[in-house]
């Protein structure tokens, strides 16, 4: 009588080798040239197919984007209704201004930061700008090369940093410059300038230049940065008259631009037409 234990102890080899010839065979049949199930012409057939297909979408996106890149310029963005009204801006870059006026290694770095700033507003450099006539858009639709209207860093005059090296920061009373930032096609209305409050009880006096802080139309429109490429921005400086009384004590100082149509008092943005920083003069 057999024992059945032995006899599947002894099948048990068998069902290997069978295992290992259905795999090679599955792998490649040598009866049949099959590789992986599939004969040479029918991977063919599949590798074409994948080929044709994922061609045609490549073409299909290809040619959507060339549609698209059609009805783009180059200069100016399709789309520019996210941003409407300019931001202010401060040079030196810094939104607290504490030096000590009797220490020029306190003050160095804002007296540098506006130098560096302004050697584009160099009156050798602007000389090379168009004249352009005071109180008019200039508008320059028609034409491939825009210019540019002068504004020469003499402007400033106490600001400029001819006549005082320092900028006022020697003697305590500093000077900042305001700007716009950029914003293509802006036409302001009326007559924009900037106004400068110190957010405290007593007034703090102020000069502006150039005369009464304009921005002059004809710097305005803008037509972005490839078609306009020497565009400068035109500059108010505001020199603040600080007086002993105000040193050592930390101002808070507000700058808007006003008698305009652009905004001032956005809640949601507080660099929306204006912008604030503080100045503390040690001494």
């Amino acid at each position: 009588m057999s024992n059945p234990a032995i006899a599947t102890k002894e099948e048990k080899p068998e069902e290997q080798k069978e295992n290992q010839s259905s795999w090679k065979d599955f792998l490649y049949n040598p009866r049949t040239g099959e590789f992986m199930g599939r004969t040479a012409s029918s991977w063919a057939l599949i590798f074409l197919f994948y080929l044709v297909f994922y061609g045609f979408l490549a073409g299909m996106f290809t040619l959507t984007m060339w549609v698209m890149l059609q009805t783009l310029d180059e200069s100016t963005p399709k789309y520019r209704d996210r941003v409407s009204n300019p931001g202010l801006v401060i040079r030196p870059r810094l939104m607290d201004i504490v030096f000590n006026r009797t220490d020029p290694l306190k003050y160095g770095k804002y007296v540098q930061n506006l130098e560096a700033f302004l050697k584009q507003y160099n009156d050798t450099e602007q000389e090379r700008n168009e004249l352009c006539v005071a109180g008019q858009f200039f508008e320059q639709d028609d034409q491939a090369e825009k210019k540019v209207c002068q504004f020469k860093r003499s402007l400033l005059r106490q600001c400029s940093g001819l006549s005082d090296i320092n900028f006022g920061y020697a003697e305590g009373k500093p000077c900042v410059l305001v700007k716009m930032n950029r914003i293509i096609g802006l036409k302001p209305e009326g007559d924009p300038y900037i106004n400068c409050t110190a957010k405290r009880e007593t007034s703090l006096q102020m000069l502006y230049f150039p005369s009464e802080g304009r921005f002059d139309k004809m710097y305005f429109p803008y037509y972005g940065k490839k078609a306009h490429e020497k565009y400068v921005q035109p500059l108010v400086a505001v020199k603040l008259l600080l007086t002993k009384d105000d040193y050592n004590t930390e101002i808070n100082v507000e700058c808007k631009v006003e008698g305009t149509n652009l905004r001032n008092n956005d809640d949601r943005d507080k660099f929306l037409g204006r912008v604030t920083f503080k100045v503390k003069v040690i001494e």
